[in-house]
């Protein structure tokens, strides 16, 4: 489900859960505590996560959720401690993404230093669809604010060309190209003072004009509230059995 390695500083994490990277709950927390494991070691430099497969990450298992309700602390348990393990991260984290950038997907992104992009990647927030919210704070990272609210609202995509014109990608290259880029950056930065690179990554940290976990935290208590309304429990159904949902005018 999430494997890494390790060569001379540089730590591969990837994202390996068929058919399209969407974590259940114990994936997420296996990921925030890899991030988090690896960042502890002396060794570690710099950190890229990347993924198998057709897409980056599809966000959290809808399928999961529908199946065990029960499970929503826990999945969004999760995917807080992973973006604040990659925030949190002593070294610099690049995201190397391609395909599917969605819901917790962006979240990554948007919690990573840099983020690299296959020209065929795109980006969105398809939870409005879903029965739940969530990731706007880090989307907002990527994208300007007003872009921002309309893919929330919408659950529309962008892609990654239109992203990189935010300046919040630093590259978008074809597809073979990803990984050798991310490795190529990563040496670079692996090539750095250890401390220097330390101290740089908590200045950076330092000087956010937004609190990121703080922010996300906020989001997530309107998720519990949508979560548990019958539009929810209807966006989630609907999702499984491949229909159009019905909902009824009661805001």
């Amino acid at each position: 489900m999430i494997t890494s390695t390790e060569d001379g500083g540089i730590v591969e994490i990837y994202l390996d859960h068929p058919p399209v990277n969407a974590l259940p709950a114990e994936g997420w927390a296996r990921l925030a505590e890899m991030i988090a494991d690896h960042g502890r070691r002396d060794a570690t430099r710099v950190v890229i996560i990347a993924a198998k497969g057709r897409g980056f990450c599809a966000g959290v298992d809808i399928k999961e959720l529908a199946r065990h309700p029960d499970r929503i602390a826990a999945v969004n348990r999760g995917n807080y401690d992973t973006y604040a393990a990659i925030q949190d991260c002593p070294v610099p984290v690049i995201a190397a993404v391609h395909g599917f950038v969605l819901g917790g997907g962006v979240g990554i992104a948007g919690s990573s230093d840099i983020v690299i992009a296959s020209s065929d990647a795109y980006f969105g927030l398809p939870e409005i669809d879903r029965g739940a919210m969530g990731a706007a704070t880090h989307l907002m990272q990527l994208v300007s604010v007003q872009k921002a609210r309309r893919m929330f609202y919408t659950g529309e995509t962008v892609t990654a060309e239109e992203v990189f014109r935010f300046g919040s990608i630093e590259d978008v290259v074809p597809p073979e190209e990803l990984l050798t880029r991310g490795r190529e950056l990563a040496e670079i930065i692996a090539s750095k003072s250890p401390r220097a690179m330390r101290l740089a990554k908590r200045s950076i940290n330092g000087i956010l004009p937004v609190d990121l976990q703080k922010s996300y935290r906020f989001e997530q208590g309107f998720t519990f509230e949508l979560y548990t309304s019958p539009d929810s429990q209807e966006a989630r159904a609907a999702f499984v059995e491949k229909r159009d949902a019905s909902f009824e005018n009661d805001a």
